[in-house]
């Protein structure tokens, strides 16, 4: 793992947790498909997209995505 990739996995788990709780405001289960809509929306980096891309579908509540996608929020 390069010194690039290790100092930005702080910020692309701060912006993942802000995607996550912007999208579970006042939701249950929300589906991959639509995690990984406003994932590219919010214009989040590429290794994040291929790990939303990587579930499996069908719907997810926050705690079961934050700890697939390596998220904080629970």
């Amino acid at each position: 793992m390069t010194d690039a990739v290790v100092s930005d996995e702080p910020d692309i788990r701060r912006r993942l947790d802000d995607l996550l709780e912007d999208l579970y405001h006042g939701q249950e289960r929300i589906s991959q498909a639509d995690i990984y809509r406003r994932a590219v929306a919010a214009e989040l980096p590429a290794q994040l997209l291929t790990r939303i891309a990587a579930l499996p579908e069908g719907e997810y509540a926050v705690d079961e995505a934050a700890d697939l996608l390596g998220g904080s929020v629970t």
